[in-house]
């Protein structure tokens, strides 16, 4: 349970009875001096005595009265309503977003925007007074490269069709791929691998969609039936080969489309911008919760390639047969790409490439089935940084008082892709919560325990920065470090724009419970609830690396808005997708619950070590690194 006595938090106020243990009430009798408590009575015996006891007594009571009385920690209800106001009155969530998005966006890792970032928040959270602000490095090598990484920028970009029309292509470059040597022009070939399709579907939403509406029934088209499309089937190395061989021929030189157009279906049931309110509580049922899960990927039979390996040996395959540019289709309707990065992070082993958005891709590709030659005139010029093999985390303190030794942290990562500016991933994750370290030091709160916020770099690549950190500072459940049983909780935020609905949170039920406690008093803002989770799977954000090494990690689940469907890691992340009123409230909600958790008496509570989840396997740098690989000839 939450509470306090003596100097501690008096817990007064709304949801006192149901949530906060009463304290006794103060009386004019009782006189707190840091932690001495003095009765009256006593005060009346010591001068009703003799006068050599009252000598004896005197300095005692001169000191006394010297000495200053610390105000009393306002109970929770009254900090709540301080936090509230604060935000109302003085925001600068949106002065906080406009920085990194604006300002520092696009945020790759590695790159000089992420680092001056990086010292932009430590200056920021100096100025608001707080403590210790500072950057931690750490060694950036994503499991699937062989070497650290060098930081990579796109600096320009040109992509234009020549014959047989002209105009401007819309492309975003492919991460950790080289450039052109200059401006090439060349016609485009078509080559479709086996096995490089992309899945059905598009968006991303951690609880899926809504229910279909049911059909119309009308009359049937004056067209066939379509035909139901076939189960996707993976290749074995040897039938990619083949594949790749029967095109050898076509690609030196050429502009080469991987990949057949995507159709794009029409969206006849968009996802709400909120979740109805029936399905949240169903959610965060406290009697019977349905935390969200990261899924996990297909079991393939031994041998088949994954979509990811067919795309890595098409990659080599282009380098070995002289190919000028890859293009691949964004398969996503409305214009949007999304571009993310070579995941074997080494400019030799791909060939300058970029995703196109889906309609010109398409129109292309029709050109191409009508038999007519297509030329493109395309520009990439790339830059590396080798000083960004070594990335950071921006850290910053209030520093706690009777148990400063205890930390509650939050966070949020702070790296995006280079898409757009990173606004809703996770620019904004990052706002909310400097958002709420900066209204607790205005408030000039003095909590028990630290109050730590950590901007993670590294994320997009894998968890990166926050897994270094946990592993530096924290170990894990099976090989702790001196500071694994000081960290209280993570709060992390990391969903696009929304408010916080619910929570997930690694540990047994009261862990959840606690965390509820901390957050129903917003249940007026549509906070529902908070679930258990015994996962220690890594997925989706850093607070899995929290769960990955048995600690609690809190991750807030949000209202989409159009993150899955618009937003998320795509060429239309911009500070325009922001909803300003949901992050203000984020900003209070989480403001107020960190403070809930650092002025508690006991923490978050774990797993006993015997019924503690088994760990699941984190690859660590370079663990899955594979060796080039060449197509062998006929």
């Amino acid at each position: 349970m939450l509470g306090g006595e003596g100097c501690k938090t008096g817990l007064k106020g709304q949801h006192e009875t149901e949530i906060w243990p009463k304290l006794p009430r103060e009386t004019p009798e009782r006189i707190l001096t840091c932690g001495l408590a003095m009765r009256v009575e006593n005060f009346r015996r010591v001068l009703g005595g003799t006068v050599a006891r009252l000598r004896g007594r005197v300095l005692c009571l001169f000191l006394l009265a010297a000495m200053p009385l610390p105000a009393q920690a306002p109970g929770l209800s009254e900090m709540y309503a301080r936090i509230r106001a604060e935000e109302t009155s003085n925001s600068k969530i949106m002065w906080i977003i406009h920085e990194i998005a604006d300002v520092y966006g696009p945020r790759i890792t590695g790159t000089p925007s992420l680092k001056a970032a990086d010292d932009w928040a430590v200056n920021t959270m100096t100025s608001w007074g707080l403590t210790n602000a500072h950057l931690e490095p750490w060694t950036f090598q994503p499991s699937s490269a062989a070497t650290p990484v060098p930081g990579w920028e796109n600096m320009e970009l040109l992509a234009e069709a020549v014959t047989p029309f002209h105009g401007q292509l819309m492309v975003k470059p492919l991460a950790w791929t080289p450039s052109t040597k200059g401006v090439v022009t060349a016609q485009v070939v078509i080559i479709d691998p086996p096995g490089y399709a992309l899945p059905p579907g598009g968006g991303f939403n951690f609880f899926g969609g809504p229910p279909p509406f049911p059909e119309p029934k009308w009359a049937a088209p004056p067209m066939p039936e379509r035909a139901k499309p076939a189960e996707p089937k993976q290749p074995t190395a040897a039938e990619l080969d083949a594949y790749l061989n029967s095109v050898k021929d076509k690609v030196h030189g050429a502009i080469v489309f991987v990949g057949k157009h995507v159709e794009v279906a029409e969206e006849m049931n968009p996802a709400p911008m909120r979740r109805s309110e029936d399905d949240w509580k169903s959610r965060f049922d406290a009697k019977n919760p349905r935390p969200m899960r990261f899924p996990e990927p297909p079991k393939l039979a031994e041998g088949q390639l994954t979509r990811a390996e067919v795309s890595r040996q098409v990659d080599q395959f282009l380098v070995d047969n002289g190919a000028l540019v890859r293009i691949n289709d964004a398969g996503r309707a409305h214009g949007v790409i999304i571009a993310q990065g070579n995941n074997t992070f080494d400019w030799t082993r791909a060939i300058p490439t970029l995703v196109m958005r889906n309609e010109d891709y398409g129109r292309i590709s029709r050109f191409l089935g009508d038999g007519t030659p297509v030329t493109l005139r395309v520009n990439i010029q790339n830059k590396e940084y080798p000083e960004g093999t070594t990335a950071y985390n921006a850290i910053g303190e209030i520093p706690g008082t009777d148990k400063k030794d205890e930390v509650v942290m939050l966070g949020g990562h702070y790296d995006s892709w280079h898409d757009a500016t990173g606004a809703t991933d996770n620019g904004i994750g990052s706002s909310m919560m400097l958002e709420a370290v900066r209204i607790l030091s205005a408030l000039h709160v003095q909590p028990r325990r630290t109050i730590r916020i950590a901007l993670w770099s590294g994320e997009e690549e894998g968890l990166l920065g926050s897994l270094a950190y946990v592993q530096q500072h924290f170990g894990s459940f099976e090989n702790q470090k001196p500071e694994y049983a000081k960290l209280d909780a993570y709060f992390n935020v990391d969903s696009g724009t929304g408010k916080p609905r619910g929570a997930g949170v690694f540990g047994p039920p009261g862990a959840a419970d606690m965390v509820r406690e901390a957050l129903i008093p917003f249940a007026d803002w549509g906070f529902m609830g908070a679930a258990a989770s015994g996962s220690r799977r890594t997925g989706g954000t850093d607070s899995t690396s929290f769960n990955n090494a048995g600690l609690p990690g809190i991750g807030l689940a949000q209202d989409a808005f159009d993150y899955g469907s618009f937003t998320h890691h795509t060429n239309l992340d911009t500070y325009e997708r922001i909803y300003e009123e949901d992050v203000r409230e984020g900003a209070v909600e989480i403001a107020s619950a960190v403070y809930a958790l650092a002025m508690a008496d006991q923490m978050v509570p774990r797993f006993e070590a015997e019924k503690m989840p088994k760990p699941a396997p984190e690859p660590g740098p370079g663990s899955e690194a594979k060796p080039v690989r060449h197509v062998p000839a006929n």
